[in-house]
């Protein structure tokens, strides 16, 4: 792609977050100047055999290092700051978000000792930076974590609005409401495009204020007096535990936060003051044996099945220190992201077979944006371009309906493709060419050394085992001294398949006589006609796909 300067016009390049839920990343080019918004990963899909996450490839923002001002954060979710220390290793720029948002990303830094190279800036909301070409306004919103923020771009091309994740919410249970008359007096400016969340774009109706979830838990607890409650819930959703401390300290039960996200993310929301604890509800995990069941609850993560989460550890009998007893009462507070029903679906198998109850409904409100509260944004805002972002392709789509009912020119709504270099300026947007992108895998310390390949051998290795078949051969001659020797793994039980591993003995003896009478001595050609005889044969009797893996071993006579 050329790098050819279009002064006059605008680029927003997605890097991350369309067609998918996570890993959001946008770029916005003007001039010499980029900034990035949002630093975010993914969770593995279910054939990413052993990936802990997934982070943006950022080969285009290392290409034009020099032009990078700095990363402007929207708030504190794994996927909007999770691929930060992993980014800065290669774009160590400054970081300007909000006040909880820092500290969250302030811990991730100082896991990765990048805490004293990285310059940060905490940003109050109305509060603007000045990065190269462009001004940053921050514009407070509310979503399911506290100091949430959109942005308005200020560009010598026109003014972009990118709302973050966000909800409407007239009665959040900590600070303000969504700054709506700040929407409405940039949009009396003129603004160029609206980037907004679609999260919930196929939901109609408005999105319930957080509060609704208070009454729902002073129910529960006033209707399970002499029950121990365990509330799993997602654990950077910061006012929703401030509800169970408030209904905890009504009905004098203690509060005990587990799981390591839990306790980082509330931990600091208690630091900085965004969670009232005055009623010194909070209580260490080492201290709830000093009171009886009925008189704690435990806040933990896991309400998403995730196999190594709290709950699910809990639910399998393999916690430390918490184990479930039959008459607890167990509270999912939260939907299940797509994807994860079934991982759900086991858990709550798991903790009904202890005998636990489990309450499922009326405990969650989403934090994003339905239909009619994403109407009233684009009405206060009055974008000229509408561009859905923060979604699945289908989210997107819906959005895009959404706008055109609103009386957006479908010529003026567009619905991009991660990678997607979109130049605009007044009266006239195109996609001018495309971007490297794409997904880095992350397994335990290993940054991108696992790729496709290297999957697909997991994938073959889960699906059909492995047979490796071991044999020495004389240096000169190529004769067989030694085997050949069969060692499967996860192919079959070898006990109970004597007559099928002689055969496949057999089988490889004879690609080897077979190299040998046609005078092959190289190595390379033997492994892989061993390879080509073994894999028909073990296809026509078990029709099954092994990986298979001679080695053979040289000896000098």
């Amino acid at each position: 792609m050329s790098n050819q300067l279009h002064t006059e016009r605008l680029k927003i390049i997605p890097l991350g977050g369309l067609e998918q839920i996570g890993m959001n990343m946008t770029a916005f080019e003007y001039g010499d100047s980029i900034v990035v918004v949002d630093c975010g990963l993914a969770f593995p899909e279910d054939d990413m055999l052993g990936i802990d996450f997934v982070i943006p490839d950022v080969t285009y923002l290392e290409e034009n290092y020099s032009k990078v001002r700095g990363f402007v954060i929207t708030h504190g979710h794994e996927d909007h700051i999770g691929a930060m220390p992993y980014v800065l290793k290669k774009v160590n720029v400054p970081i300007y978000t909000t006040k909880l948002t820092m500290t969250l990303i302030e811990k991730k830094l100082e896991e990765h000792d990048l805490l004293q190279t990285t310059r940060r800036k905490i940003v109050q909301f109305g509060q603007s930076v000045n990065l190269g070409e462009f001004r940053i306004e921050f514009i407070k919103t509310n979503h399911s974590i506290q100091d949430a923020c959109a942005l308005a771009l200020y560009s010598p091309a026109g003014i972009v609005v990118h709302t973050g994740d966000f909800k409407i919410d007239y009665t959040p249970v900590f600070g303000d409401a969504i700054d709506l008359q700040r929407f409405a007096e940039i949009g009396k400016k003129g603004v160029l495009a609206l980037l907004c969340d679609s999260t919930n774009a196929d939901r109609p109706g408005y999105t319930m204020s957080e509060r609704t979830v208070g009454a729902a838990f002073e129910r529960i607890f006033s209707e399970h007096p002499s029950q121990r409650l365990i509330i799993a819930t997602f654990a950077s959703n910061v006012d929703r535990v401030q509800q169970i401390i408030n209904s905890a300290a009504k009905y004098g039960r203690k509060v005990c936060l587990e799981g390591r996200s839990m306790v980082n993310v509330i931990g600091s929301a208690v630091e900085l003051g965004y969670v009232d604890d005055s009623a010194h509800t909070l209580a260490e995990l080492e201290e709830l044996q000093n009171y009886p069941p009925e008189k704690t609850v435990l806040v933990t993560t896991g309400s998403q099945g995730e196999s190594m989460a709290a709950l699910s550890r809990m639910a399998a009998n393999i916690h430390k220190k918490i184990k479930i007893m039959p008459g607890d009462v167990i509270v999912f507070s939260s939907h299940p992201i797509p994807g994860n029903e079934k991982a759900v679906s086991n858990v709550i198998n798991e903790l009904a077979d202890i005998g636990a109850e489990v309450i499922f409904e009326d405990t969650h409100v989403s934090g994003h944006a339905c239909q009619e509260d994403i109407k009233l944004i684009y009405s206060l805002v009055r974008p000229e371009f509408a561009i859905p972002v923060h979604g699945e392709r289908r989210h997107l789509l819906a959005h895009a309906q959404l706008a055109e009912s609103l009386g957006i020119p479908k010529d003026k709504i567009l619905v991009l493709h991660t990678g997607d270099v979109l130049e605009i300026g007044s009266g006239s947007a195109r996609i001018i060419g495309k971007v490297q992108t794409g997904g880095i895998l992350v397994d335990g310390l290993g940054v991108g050394d696992v790729g496709n390949i290297v999957i697909r051998d997991r994938q073959r290795l889960a699906e059909d085992g492995i047979i490796i078949v071991v044999m020495t051969l004389e240096g000169g001659t190529g004769q067989l001294l030694a085997g050949p020797d069969i060692v499967s793994r996860g192919f079959v039980y070898v006990r109970e398949s004597e007559d099928l591993m002689e055969e496949i003995n057999r089988t490889a003896i004879e690609a080897v006589e077979g190299c040998l009478e046609k005078r092959v001595r190289d190595w390379t050609v033997i492994k892989t006609e061993i390879k080509d005889q073994l894999s028909d044969f073990v296809w026509k009797r078990t029709q099954r796909r092994p990986m298979i893996l001679p080695v053979i071993m040289e000896t000098e006579l």
